[in-house]
This record gives structure tokens, sequence and C-alpha cells, in this order.
């Protein structure tokens, strides 16, 4: 898993098909993970269900990955931005 220390000054801006983008702590995506995946229709992808709690999936997600696809055509996307100081 990466390390914590990596997102001392990094943000995420999450992209959500239709919607703005949004710029979220490494703390705010976990938690909006954390409410995607419970809510999450059908399925999870492969990669994430070896995870047996939520948590575990999301901090996965978080810091392994940078997409969820929700249903055919669309992603869920987040990346790693440094906002300048």
């Amino acid at each position: 898993m990466a390390d914590a220390l990596m997102y001392q000054e990094e943000m995420f801006v999450l992209l959500v098909p239709g919607q703005a983008e949004v710029i979220l702590t490494p703390e705010e995506l976990l938690d909006y993970l954390k409410t995607t995946l419970t809510d999450y229709p059908g399925d999870l992808p492969r990669d994430v269900a070896k995870f047996t709690t939520v948590e575990e999936q999301a901090t996965y997600l978080r810091d392994e990955s940078c997409e969820l696809p929700l249903e055919p055509g669309q992603t869920l996307q987040w990346y790693v931005i440094r906002l300048e100081k």
C-alpha cells in the first residue's frame, strides 16, 4: 500500500460522470469511496472484492487505483494533484 507521507501535501481531483470536478483531501476521498462502495450496484471488481471490509476496499482504491466502474459507460475517476503554494 502507499506510504501515508505522500498525502501530506497532495489532494485528489474527483471526476463523477455528469458533475463538476471536486477537489478532496485524502480523508475526504476515502469517505466518498466508502459511501460509494456501500451503495455499489452489482458485483465489485475482482481486485476490490478480495478485501473483506469497506474500509479496506476504499483504502485499496484510493492508494492503488484511479477508477471504479459505476455502470456501463460510466466510471468514477480520481487523481492525485499537488496544489501550488
